[in-house]
């Protein structure tokens, strides 16, 4: 499991006798995550022997998670805030294809880019894609191969992988091997990617240094439906931009929806031509398309993240790890329900 689900079932199986004094919980804004926020949750309803430190750059609010921890702890929870970035950034909204708009801002010396993608097929297939494009000089690609040497792309997506890293484009997701993963990273430290496909989970712990942030879509599917991007994740997503001791600035750039783009072009091959602009046929948005414009770019950027939403579910994991616990499980158990973060009405349930 995660560090957090680790944590979780050593606050579940022994409550205050945990084996931790202090705790240091980053990214906690994963809170909210649907499948794995109760982790984040758990060692907050048992660990009253803790002292914890709760670290988010999208917090959404803290005055709840202050009252929470001083009640476990009985020690009194002080919130640090700063509101600055160390690296402002700039925004610009593009009305030009992927692929243009990536080679401008290659030319424009503000790479490496981070492409960022809502699912591993999305990011995989870019990175497909871009094999196209040449972003790199024969002195950058030679130094690429140098750094690859002793890398071995045994796997069966292993000979892919290798192909973008010659052509300058990284790939970074979950679902990539570890070893894969590494080597991006390695790469990327010494400025040899120009382009890296990921998700918009560019997770904990993950060391990419990355000047630019290009966003495909505003929208993405949360698990029941396609909506357009939270405060959170747009901050979290554009907050990696620009890096703190190389970087004066970060950039952000969102692409407008490909039809949108392709009208664009031929609009501008009609040139203001009455006729041709008659004949024009626009192009639509695809079928249940959830759409966004450069409005709702600058809307995202001034919002601030929603509060955390509270993701506790008795499982059976949680179920076992509590029933082995000594003296009377099944109070342990009522108990962490009534100390969970949910309403009244979701308790009872």
């Amino acid at each position: 499991g995660t560090p957090a689900e680790i944590l979780a079932n050593y606050a579940l199986r022994d409550g205050a006798q945990a084996p931790f004094r202090e705790v240091i919980m980053d990214e906690f804004h994963y809170y909210s995550d649907r499948e794995r926020g109760v982790a984040w949750q758990v060692p907050l309803l048992t660990m009253s022997d803790s002292r914890f430190l709760l670290m988010s750059a999208t917090m959404g609010g803290s005055d709840f998670f202050k009252e929470k921890l001083t009640n476990l702890t009985k020690a009194e929870t002080t919130v640090v805030a700063a509101y600055e970035r160390p690296v402002p950034l700039e925004f610009s909204y593009a009305q030009t294809s992927v692929d243009v708009t990536l080679q401008e801002l290659v030319t424009a010396n503000k790479a490496p880019v981070y492409l960022v993608h809502f699912t591993q097929n999305e990011a995989a297939q870019a990175a497909q894609d871009l094999m196209s494009l040449n972003f790199c000089t024969a002195a950058e690609k030679a130094s690429i191969k140098e750094a690859m040497l002793g890398a071995k792309f045994t796997s069966p997506y292993g000979k892919e992988v290798k192909k973008y890293l010659s052509h300058g484009v990284g790939i970074h997701h979950a679902g990539l091997l570890p070893k894969y993963r590494v080597l991006v990273e390695k790469l990327a430290q010494r400025g040899l990617l120009k382009v890296i496909c990921g998700t918009d989970t560019l997770g904990v712990g993950v060391n990419v240094p990355i000047r630019t942030v290009l966003l495909t879509r505003l929208s993405k599917y949360g698990g029941e439906k396609v909506a357009t991007l939270s405060a959170r994740d747009f901050h979290q997503i554009t907050g990696r931009a620009g890096r703190r001791g190389y970087d004066d600035v970060g950039y952000v750039v969102c692409q407008a929806p490909e039809h949108v783009v392709e009208n664009a072009k031929m609009e501008a091959k009609a040139a203001g031509d009455v006729k041709k602009m008659r004949k024009m046929v626009k192009k639509k948005a695809p079928e249940g398309f959830v759409g966004w414009n450069e409005d709702t770019f600058k809307k995202l950027q001034t919002a601030t993240p929603e509060p955390l939403m509270s993701r506790f579910q008795v499982t059976h994991g949680m179920l076992l790890q509590v029933l082995s616990r000594k003296g009377d499980a099944c109070a342990a158990m009522r108990q962490l329900i009534a100390d969970s973060h949910e309403t009244t009405n979701a308790k009872v349930q």
